[in-house]
């Protein structure tokens, strides 16, 4: 099966459109993005009927099954797209796979979902698709690259920022790429084409950010303090439970012991890493915290984690924000003072 990002699909399809194309990823905007592109593509290509079906339950594989084989009443060229809600299981792509084989010259199919694993992509059935369709994987925007990601969205409407506007930008809409969008667009409405005046722009960009205890990992394994310190305060304003903040937190601390372990032993880091299932851009997070993190210090932190899970469980006086903080920030690297 041939594997494009997202970036590239435009591209590939001015060279046809294959039977299947399968769109994954975890970031709702630019999944959407990529799909509006394979629509077009086929638009243009003739495919004036669609249909829509949903994946979720109550999905039944035989009816879209015999769609993909039927002949359409309406038009020469038929779209059918199938909107996975979770995981695909046997069922589902065992479906998708007998819909590819069936499916003649005038029907495509599109397929959009959340990101595949390797559970997913080592199965028969998955297999069976790789001689027919296209593979786009949506991957997050990482936070490193996010004001270059809004300078080329500003650029498509001719607006351009300088470098300290588009940081604010990206801190103020962080984790929130629909947002983003949003301002964007906006900012489209209330200035003209080119350079966007600082200070008005600032003024008009609202707080938007969207905290994830996700963020918060990847901000301590890549010793990023401002920002673990900001996504930790959002997270705590957000209401998000301390138990779940601790899970991921003592979560990437386990794997990153099991990593140094595999390391002591001598087995090389990739093979490590993919038996941590540690995959894509956490893979430089990982190793950007094992660069500054031993063994000894791994287990002390998660000797503090201990100590924090205490006092959330109110067996302990201390604040369950403050024990989250200084685990956070001792990962991280930054040094915890007395009294703080």
């Amino acid at each position: 099966m041939t594997q494009v990002r997202a970036e590239g699909l435009v591209t590939a399809l001015a060279r046809g459109v294959p039977p299947l194309v399968w769109v994954h990823g975890d970031e709702p905007l630019l999944l959407q993005e990529a799909a509006d592109a394979v629509r077009r593509a086929l638009r243009d290509a003739g495919f004036d009927e669609r249909r829509v079906f949903d994946g979720g339950r109550g999905f039944r594989a035989d009816a879209f099954v015999a769609e993909a084989g039927a002949l359409s009443l309406f038009a020469s060229r038929r779209l059918l797209e199938l909107r996975l809600p979770g995981k695909a299981n046997r069922e589902i792509g065992q479906a998708l796979a007998d819909a590819a084989a069936q499916a003649g010259a005038d029907t495509r199919l599109l397929v959009t979902g959340p990101r595949l694993d390797r559970a997913i992509t080592e199965t028969a059935w998955f297999a069976a698709l790789d001689r027919l369709g296209l593979i786009v994987p949506v991957w997050p925007v990482e936070r490193a690259q996010l004001p270059r990601w809004i300078a080329a969205r500003l650029a498509r409407q001719n607006q351009r920022a300088d470098r300290d506007t588009l940081a604010l930008i990206a801190e103020r809409v962080e984790g929130n790429l629909l947002a983003a969008h949003q301002e964007i667009g906006k900012l489209g409405l209330l200035f003209p084409e080119g350079a966007l005046p600082p200070g008005q722009t600032r003024a008009a960009v609202l707080d938007v950010a969207r905290y994830d205890a996700s963020d918060l990992v990847a901000a301590m394994l890549a010793g990023d303090v401002p920002r673990a310190l900001r996504t930790l305060d959002g997270l705590r304003a957000e209401g998000v439970p301390e138990p779940l903040v601790l899970w991921m937190l003592a979560d990437a601390l386990r794997t990153l012991l099991r990593l140094v372990e595999s390391r002591i032993r001598g087995r090389p880091l990739a093979q490590a890493m993919r038996e941590a299932r540690v995959f894509g851009a956490r893979e430089h997070l990982f190793e950007q915290a094992l660069r500054r993190l031993g063994e000894d210090q791994i287990r002390e932190a998660l000797q503090c984690a201990a100590r924090t899970d205490r006092m959330i469980k109110g067996l302990d006086g201390a604040d369950a924000w403050r024990g989250l903080q200084e685990l956070a920030m001792t990962v991280a690297g930054a040094p915890i003072l007395a009294g703080n």
